[in-house]
């Protein structure tokens, strides 16, 4: 029928719309759109080609069934039924009067009526069917229709139920018209006029909707019509609304309603899914915000880590340095003329070296490391707690969803790290405190030897000087003996003052060595703590990010369909 009465360039609309809303389809069935939603975008679309089709609303006893009646001047669906009785009645022109269920709560009335051969007519249960499915059969059937014609009831107009099937109306973007009807119970055209403006204000203030309002009485249409009175299309009443609907239905705005249809349908199923996208984008940034509170985190981890182990690292050297400081002083002690007959025993001297200059040194470092070890898994708990408690609540609202599990943060492993930084300890080893007590005792015994004997050799000349009783003799050996005592003592303090210097290099290397190597494994553990932390979240950010992507590729698909199907709307309310 549609193609009969359109032009090429209405035919070329149509083309047009129909292209727009299956792209429109794609979109809903790609982003999990309602299935509701799709199921009514798929039936306008179907629709294009079909009949007008006017469908008829309102609460039970309404009068409903007899406005319909009325309109098509004879009784074509029963009047004052119960609601347990009520379905969904289709009209359509026929040969015959025929009437048939055809399942899911809808029955097929065929009927040999001229108007019929222009539009079908859709009679619905009351929006305030007590019968569980009534609504929603109605609900379900109010995306379909070209025309909306919604009947209150003059002596109770505007319930809540009919304000709440309005809005679905509303939300459709269907064109709608008022029915006012059972005017004839009220006294006096006053009493009719107020009924009318009530509903009207109700309609403009609750609604935002400026429909026509027609005060009607299907009772008295139906006698008149009956009694073969001729309808006036100038008077007001039933033939006002009869007039108002036969110019709606002329080709022009026949067709227009027609179109306008599936764009009000895929108008509303676009801003449905668009509010969805936008609520998953809320979703997603607040899933970026959570990422970015990780990587803040993992950088105020490492920070604090840093901050701590700074110190630490520092307290490392300690050790080191206390030993040089004993090992001066040892040697101070000890390489003196005083002690010249201990240096003589060089078992003595290295057991002394190994006893109160080395001993100690392993266990200080050790306790060392162990505190290091301490600060280093506590902070890493911390920082795993720390993004836990912004992780969890995120995958509960996405573990559904998610392609790859996110595995727990691992917990830092005391055992592992502890063996890496005493591996880095064995630096220690660089240091051969044996070696140098060894090494200090036999040049200690041999600087003794040499002093002694020089001292001993300057006494002896001395004596010899003495008794050869010749001035110049006595004075030359004396001389002799002198010198050889100065050398005598200066041996030993050479001898300290060499050793100091060796003491100080050698641990000053060790120092550096172990410094380096502490720092190397504190440095790349510092990496591992956040590194396990991204390895477990990665599929959570690259859910996120490829989620995030898509959703606002859709986002700008619908608004391009948008657009694209406001401009059809105005091409096709401005069809003559």
């Amino acid at each position: 029928m549609l193609r009969r009465i359109l032009e090429n360039t209405r035919r070329d609309l149509v083309r047009e719309l129909r292209g727009q809303l299956d792209q429109l389809r794609v979109v809903l069935v790609r982003g999990s759109a309602p299935e509701d939603d799709q199921k009514a975008l798929a039936r306008s679309i179907a629709q294009l080609d079909d009949l007008f089709l006017l469908v008829v609303a309102g609460e039970f006893n309404a009068g409903k069934s007899a406005v319909i009646n009325a309109l098509l001047g004879e009784t074509a669906v029963e009047e004052g039924v119960t609601p347990t009785t009520s379905r969904i009645q289709l009209l359509r022109h026929g040969g015959e009067r025929r009437r048939r269920p055809t399942g899911g709560g809808f029955e097929e009335i065929t009927l040999p009526v001229k108007i019929l051969r222009e539009m079908n007519v859709v009679d619905t249960p009351g929006t305030n069917a007590v019968i569980e499915g009534h609504e929603a059969l109605t609900r379900e059937f109010v995306p379909r229709s070209d025309l909306v014609l919604f009947v209150t009831s003059a002596d109770r107009p505007f319930t809540a139920s009919e304000r709440a099937f309005l809005e679905t109306i509303r939300d459709w973007g269907k064109k709608v018209v008022v029915a006012v009807n059972k005017t004839d119970i009220l006294d006096r055209p006053k009493d009719v006029e107020k009924v009318v403006a009530f509903v009207q204000d109700k309609l403009r203030t609750l609604l935002g909707l400026r429909p026509e309002v027609f005060a009607v009485s299907a009772r008295r249409a139906q006698k008149r019509k009956a009694a073969g009175i001729a309808p006036n299309p100038e008077a007001s009443g039933f033939d006002a609304l009869e007039a108002w609907i036969t110019r709606t239905l002329d080709d022009a705005q026949r067709v227009r309603l027609k179109l306008l249809n599936p764009v009000g349908v895929g108008t509303r199923v676009l801003s449905q899914a668009a509010s969805g996208v936008e609520e998953q984008i809320g979703v997603l940034d607040a899933d970026a915000a959570a990422l970015a509170e990780i990587d803040e985190q993992i950088a105020r981890h490492r920070e604090d880590l840093a901050r701590e182990l700074r110190p630490r690292l520092s307290d490392i050297d300690k050790p080191l340095l206390e030993l040089e400081r004993r090992g001066e002083a040892y040697l101070e002690r000890t390489l003196s003329l005083g002690r010249l007959g201990s240096l003589l025993s060089r078992a003595g001297t290295q057991r002394a070296f190994e006893r109160q200059v080395v001993a100690g040194l392993r266990h200080a470092v050790e306790k060392r490391v162990d505190g290091l070890v301490d600060a280093m898994v506590t902070g890493e708990i911390r920082m795993g707690e720390a993004v836990q408690a912004v992780l969890a609540p995120r995958l509960a609202l996405h573990a559904r969803w998610l392609p790859d599990p996110v595995s727990d943060i691992p917990p830092p492993d005391r055992a592992r790290l502890r063996g890496l930084l005493l591996r880095a300890q064995r630096t220690l080893e660089s240091y051969d405190s044996r070696g140098e007590a060894r090494r200090l005792a036999s040049a200690g015994q041999r600087a003794a030897v040499g002093a002694a004997l020089l001292l001993v050799g300057a006494i002896g000349t001395g004596v010899a000087a003495a008794a050869l009783g010749s001035t110049s003799t006595a004075a030359a050996g004396l001389a002799v003996s002198g010198a050889m005592a100065v050398v005598g003592l200066a041996l030993l303090p050479a001898l300290r003052r060499r050793e100091r210097a060796r003491l100080r290099e050698g641990l000053a290397e060790v120092r550096q060595r172990l410094t380096a190597a502490v720092r190397g494994v504190v440095e790349r553990e510092q990496a591992t703590g956040p590194g396990h932390v991204r390895d477990a979240i990665a599929p959570y950010e690259r859910y996120v990010r490829t989620q995030s992507e898509q959703l606002r590729a859709r986002k700008e698909e619908l608004a391009r369909l948008g657009a694209g199907l406001d401009t059809l709307r105005g091409r096709i309310e401005a069809l003559g």
